[in-house]
């Protein structure tokens, strides 16, 4: 029997501040007792993203080195909307993702997270199909490196999708074969989106409907969030740990079941670096 890693092993972190080069988002996390971390590359809020040149690339990994952090993962920009039924702004957003995956493959990150896209005036099944599309047109890109591409949960405010499991179904079994994909699961955003987490009864049916609709396999990630608002109510917006409407059982739960246990868990809450310490640490304590 394999013997299961030990609670410090587990790989928890945060989204930390790359200000200054990835570099620092390694040494930030690593400052809070993190094992893993999340960055963005370029900033989120321009389409225009920066470029990372040879020096920043080896700096990057001689930090990681040194901190021992592992499975690295990128969030992508808020602009992008891989399945925007606009011309223009669908291929802005194309080419903007694939110039993330570029500096996501300079970097050797294990996993480039991002938001699957909306569908503004058109159905969600149209959108759904142009994200699919969006992604298989990069198949020689996303090739070129190991970075996994991971659909993130979504609460479905407005007109998002991903904010039900069938959504990222459909996505995942149209480019899987093609495509490196899966799925970071956000606890705020699927408690949002209407499937229960606050208790082990009700993570168990959530689970359990993932599994059958999704499959368990597909599962790479989580963003770790409570949630200011109630459950079903599509409103995304994170709470720290056990101060919002999910409760701390949920995230007992996700650190101490066998099955999701290990996978590589990234906080998002709102109070930042000196509370994030004492999550990690919180969290770490649930495992």
């Amino acid at each position: 029997m394999a013997k299961l890693p030990a609670a410090e092993d587990l790989l928890i972190g945060a989204h930390t501040s790359a200000q200054g080069g990835a570099h620092r988002a390694l040494l930030a996390a690593f400052e809070i007792g993190a094992t893993t971390a999340q960055l963005f590359t370029s900033n989120q809020r321009q389409w225009h993203g920066r470029t990372i040149n040879a020096e920043e690339v080896e700096l990057f990994h001689k930090t990681l080195k040194e901190t021992g952090l592992k499975k690295i993962m990128s969030h992508s920009s808020y602009l992008m909307n891989l399945g925007s039924p606009d011309h223009d702004n669908l291929h802005k957003s194309q080419k903007a993702f694939r110039e993330e995956l570029e500096r996501c493959h300079q970097l050797d990150l294990t996993f480039l997270n991002f938001h699957p896209g909306s569908a503004l005036t058109d159905s969600e099944e149209a959108c759904v199909e142009r994200i699919a599309k969006s992604l298989l047109s990069l198949e020689k890109v996303t090739n070129q490196g190991h970075t996994r591409l991971l659909l993130e949960t979504t609460a479905g405010q407005g007109s998002n999708v991903g904010d039900c499991f069938e959504h990222l179904s459909y996505i995942i079994n149209r480019v899987h074969q093609k495509i490196p994909i899966g799925v970071c699961i956000d606890t705020c955003h699927i408690f949002a989106a209407g499937y229960d987490i606050r208790t082990q009864k009700a993570w168990e049916a959530t689970l359990e409907e993932f599994d059958r609709i999704i499959g368990l396999k597909h599962l790479y990630a989580f963003h770790v969030n409570d949630s200011v608002h109630p459950l079903g109510s599509h409103k995304d917006r994170h709470a720290s740990l056990g101060k919002g409407a999910i409760g701390l059982e949920c995230f007992r739960f996700v650190m101490s079941h066998p099955k999701l246990r290990e996978i590589p868990k990234y906080l998002e809450t709102p109070e930042g670096p000196p509370v994030w310490k004492k999550e990690i640490a919180l969290l770490r304590s649930f495992g």
